[in-house]
Formats: structure tokens, C-alpha cells, sequence
């Protein structure tokens, strides 16, 4: 039970708190944002009064954990926009075209025309012959994503609301699956044998002259000191949990035979995407996707190795007299492009310096440090994070010395099951992705990575087959320090890293 006189000596605004949480229905239970709107109270008050209520053991708190849909950057563009076969079946409205022409008068460009005419087939909405014709003008199918679309503007909806939609929306990248996290309060049993000795009048905790000429102080009651209040214990500095356990990552790699790398956080688009064999206009090299900078341009590398990558990408031998790589992307390389400065979207550019550094076999590096993205901020998204990079290389290197690896490096590090997939980069073949189950959010793609393709290595001047991986460390901290929101590990909560077990 808790003592009578500790009412006299909460303040206003946990008295507020206490009142309101106690007017609540048996067993219910509120949130912060709850209780700032009935209260009327700014969100940091709240917070802190129901810090300290807990703290007094007043009040008990518990986590929910849900999940809904929310619009990516590129949904709200296709909204505003439309969707590419809404577009394609404007265009086509006046009469059947032939496809160059439907691309052009549709103003879509070569992959959104892809994605149009592969959703409209699939809804029976479009033949293909010498010219593309309309049969449906309205899909249902069309009508439901557009509809699903002008929903989530309006904002987030529940996961389970979705449908087969969803899924299909998920894909293609135009909304995202975000998992949210919130605290629930309600009263504890001390706090609900409190409520009876709570006085309405208000309190002062400190007497000013104010109050002495106002006389305000006649029907204020005075809070007392409480003696029994705990006071601040002050502990040694110490190293945050996460960076602690970044140097357990660090310790295994070592012992694995890794040595450590470094790059620059400011990275030029050759170093970060040409000479990964990604083609000058992907997706994932627009200014949606990274940060640019304004400025004079990046140098270029060697003359040798920039040669060497430019006859890659348009499919020339690397040497004459060689034969080539493959037949390319089919478009002249820009040189004052590969020279355009952003900071670095992924770790693999310190692969990449390292390999063209060193292009004697074997090889054995990992990097840990800071890449950026343009994200939307969510439970297991940020748009400033790490990643593990690393590589792998020998002779009889092969895609199973990695699994290996992803699973030695999982199994030592405490988290649990991990399963892998198929997938693709433009950089790796064959690709895999590797999922850790998170408590809490469930699956997460953690350990990405392959085995780099020939038109990576070649122009770095290797020969052997090279395994690369960028592991997705924050993600990893999160399942093996028991986080269940990426943010949290950008957060300095003292009473946390006090408690820290690291």
C-alpha cells in the first residue's frame, strides 16, 4: 500500500496524471498521446510525470507492438503522378499504338513501361500484338491499388487491412510494411489506493515573494521534501552497449583472420556504383534514393582502372585482344557522372578500394562504419546506419564459404535461427539474402551478399573468385541486444546504460 503523505508531494501535472489514468475502465489502459490530448498537457510533461509516477511505483506501463502500412517516397510520387498503367491506358484511350510510340505519349520511362504493360496483362486489361490495345479501361485490380493508394494518404493503416493488395503494392515498392511500438500506462495497485488521499487544491514546490504578496499561498499546499525520495547516483563513464558490442563483431572477425579496412564517407559515384557494375541509371542511384552533394567533383581513379570499368559497363573488352566480359548495359558510360560526389550508400566501396589496393590473393577484410539513405524512419529503418562490409577471397572460395560464415558469425553472436534466399545484385552472382527472427518485429534481412561478378573484378585486376557481404550490424544489434526499435540505438537513456549488460 502506498503511504498517504507521498500525495502531498506529487506535483500538478502527476497528480493530473494519476486522476485521469484512475477514471479509466478496469483494466484499461492509456498511451502518452492518449493522455496529452485529454490532459492538455505539452508530450515531454507527460512523459516525464509518468517516468517519475513509475518510478514511485504508481503506475505500471507495457509495450504493444503493431504493425500497419504506410506510403514509401515512391507511392507519393505515383500517386500524385499515377501509376504507371493508369498513364500507359490514358495514353492508349484515343486508339491502339505501337509500343514506342504508347512509351513516349505516356511519358513513362523503360522500367515504369515494363511494370505498366506487366500489370495490365496480368489484369486482362491489355492485348499485345503489333499494337498495344486496350480491352479493359478500368481494371478492377487497377481500381483497388488506387483506391489502397488515396487510403494511406490520407494516412497509415492497419497491416491486416491491406489484402492481397498489399502484398502486391509491398513489391513493387510503392508502400512499406512499418512495424510501431508504444507504451501503455495504467494505474498499479498503489496507485489506485492513492487516488482517495489526492488534494485538488493546487501546490507550490517553491515559495516566491509572489506568492507572499498575492497571497496565493493561503490555499496552495506547500509540497514537502521527501525524504525517501532516491537521490541521483552518479556512475563512472562507460562505453554505449551497442559500441561495446560492435567490438565483439570486431574481436570475431579478427579471430576469423579479417583484417579491418577504412573508407571515406564522402564517396564519388564511380567508387559507389560504377565500379560495382551498377548501370548509370538505376533506381537506386537517384536522388530519392541517396544524398548528393553540391560542390566540384570527385577525382577520378587511376586512368588504367576508370578504362577498365567504362569498357565493362558498354560491353568493350577490357584489353585488346580480350574477350569481353559481357555485353554490358547497352549505354555509353558518362565520365562526369562516375565524378559526382554523395555520401556513400553502402560500405562495399571500401571493398573496392581495398581489392584495387591490393590485388594479390588471398584476401580477408571487413569495415564497420556509417552508411546513408534516403529512408522513411521506422522501426527497423534509418537514414543513417552501419554496415558490416567485408570480403572473401581465394582460389576455391565458393557462395557456401560465405553461408559458412553467416552462420558462424550468427551462431557466436547469440542470434538465433537464421535462414537464406535467393536474390539479386547487380554486383554478385549467385546472390543470397540471410534472415535473423527478431523476437518482437519478426524476420529481418540482415546478411546480404555473393560472389562478385566478373566485371567487378576483372578491371580491379583480380582473377580469383571473391565472396562480399554487407551485413546489416544495427539490425543485428537489435536481435542480439533485445532492441525492438532502431532509433533506440541513436538514443542516450542514462537508466539504460547504466543497466547496460555490456
Amino acid at each position: 500500500m502506498a503511504e498517504p503523505d507521498i500525495a502531498i508531494s506529487l506535483s500538478p501535472q502527476e497528480s493530473k496524471i494519476l486522476w485521469r489514468l484512475g477514471a479509466l475502465e478496469p483494466r484499461a489502459t492509456a498511451s502518452e498521446e492518449d493522455l496529452v490530448g485529454q490532459l492538455t498537457l505539452p508530450i515531454e510533461g507527460v512523459r516525464g510525470g509518468l517516468e517519475r509516477l513509475k518510478a514511485r511505483g504508481l503506475v505500471v506501463s507495457s509495450e504493444e507492438h503493431d504493425r500497419r502500412l504506410e506510403l514509401t517516397v515512391r507511392g507519393r510520387e505515383a500517386l500524385e503522378r499515377g501509376l504507371p498503367e493508369r498513364r500507359l491506358l490514358t495514353a492508349l484511350q484515343p486508339g491502339p499504338l505501337v509500343q514506342n510510340d504508347a512509351r513516349h505519349r505516356s511519358g513513362l520511362d523503360d522500367k515504369e513501361f515494363a511494370a505498366a504493360i506487366g500489370q495490365l496483362r496480368r489484369a486482362k486489361a491489355l492485348t499485345i500484338g503489333s499494337e498495344l490495345q486496350v480491352v479493359q479501361n478500368d481494371p478492377p485490380e487497377l481500381k483497388a491499388d488506387e483506391e489502397l493508394l488515396g487510403r494511406l494518404s490520407q494516412g497509415p493503416l492497419p497491416a491486416a487491412t491491406g489484402g492481397p493488395r498489399a502484398e502486391q503494392l509491398v513489391r513493387r515498392g510503392l508502400i512499406e510494411t512499418v512495424s510501431v511500438s508504444r507504451k501503455q500506462w495504467s494505474l498499479s495497485d498503489n496507485g489506485r489506493s492513492l487516488l482517495p488521499s489526492l488534494d485538488e487544491r493546487p501546490s507550490l514546490s517553491a515559495l516566491t515573494s509572489m506568492h507572499l504578496k498575492s497571497g496565493a499561498w493561503r490555499g496552495a499546499l506547500l509540497r514537502p521534501y521527501d525524504v525517501r525520495a532516491r537521490v541521483p547516483f552518479l556512475e563512472g563513464a562507460r562505453r554505449h552497449e551497442y559500441l561495446s558490442w560492435l567490438r565483439e563483431v570486431e574481436q570475431l572477425l579478427i579471430g576469423l583472420g579479417f583484417e579491418e579496412a577504412r573508407g571515406p564517407l564522402v564517396e564519388t559515384e564511380f567508387y559507389n556504383n560504377d565500379a560495382l557494375f551498377i548501370p548509370q541509371n538505376h533506381p537506386a542511384r537517384t536522388a530519392q534514393d541517396v544524398f548528393f552533394l553540391k560542390g566540384s567533383p570527385g577525382r577520378h581513379p587511376e586512368p588504367k582502372t576508370l578504362e577498365a570499368v567504362k569498357n565493362a559497363h558498354e560491353g568493350r573488352p577490357l584489353a585488346p585482344g580480350e574477350p569481353r566480359l559481357s555485353e554490358g548495359w547497352g549505354s555509353p558510360f558518362d565520365l562526369e557522372r562516375s565524378q559526382q560526389l554523395l555520401l556513400r550508400s553502402q560500405t562495399t566501396p571500401v571493398s573496392v578500394r581495398y581489392l584495387e589496393k591490393h590485388p594479390t590473393p588471398p584476401f580477408r577484410m571487413y569495415s564497420i562504419g556509417a552508411v546513408f539513405r534516403r529512408e522513411s524512419l521506422d522501426a527497423r529503418h534509418h537514414i543513417q546506419f552501419d554496415q558490416c562490409e567485408g570480403v572473401y577471397g581465394g582460389k576455391d572460395v565458393s557462395l557456401r564459404d560465405l553461408l559458412g560464415l553467416f552462420t558462424t558469425v550468427a551462431r557466436e553472436l547469440g542470434v538465433g535461427e537464421v535462414k537464406f534466399k535467393p536474390a539479386y545484385f547487380p554486383f554478385t552472382e549467385p546472390s543470397v539474402e540471410g534472415y535473423v527472427r527478431h523476437p518482437s518485429i519478426g524476420w529481418m534481412e540482415i546478411l546480404p551478399g555473393g560472389m562478385f561478378r566478373p566485371e567487378v573484378l576483372r578491371p580491379l585486376g583480380i582473377h580469383v573468385p571473391v565472396a562480399a557481404w554487407g551485413i546489416g550490424v544495427m539490425r543485428l544489434a537489435m536481435v542480439a541486444l533485445g532492441i525492438n526499435d532502431i532509433r533506440e540505438i541513436y538514443a542516450n537513456p542514462l537508466t539504460s546504460l547504466s543497466e547496460a549488460r555490456i
